[in-house]
């Protein structure tokens, strides 16, 4: 399945001591790891891919979109929580 056509989800964790994780999942025969460290470069963080999502840490809801759109994946398929 091309970039294009697949729903990605962005949503926001709260984890332990107040911490917060940005979750990107809805992957779909996509290689997680290497979008994962593509997203962790671009933001300038730290994180890990899963199985089909990955966490980045810190808030990154206002920039995860423009980076997910340069990496090819349309931006009216990106659902931000």
């Amino acid at each position: 399945m091309a970039r294009e056509g697949q729903k990605i989800r962005v949503r926001l964790d709260k984890r332990r001591y107040g911490k917060f994780v940005t979750v990107v999942d809805g992957f779909q025969d996509a290689d997680v790891e290497q979008i994962g460290r593509e997203l962790k470069k671009k933001l300038a963080c730290g994180g890990t891919s899963k199985k089909d999502s990955v966490e980045l840490q810190g808030k990154h809801t206002s920039r995860i979109k423009q980076a997910l759109v340069s990496m090819g994946f349309a931006e009216d398929m990106i659902d931000m929580n």
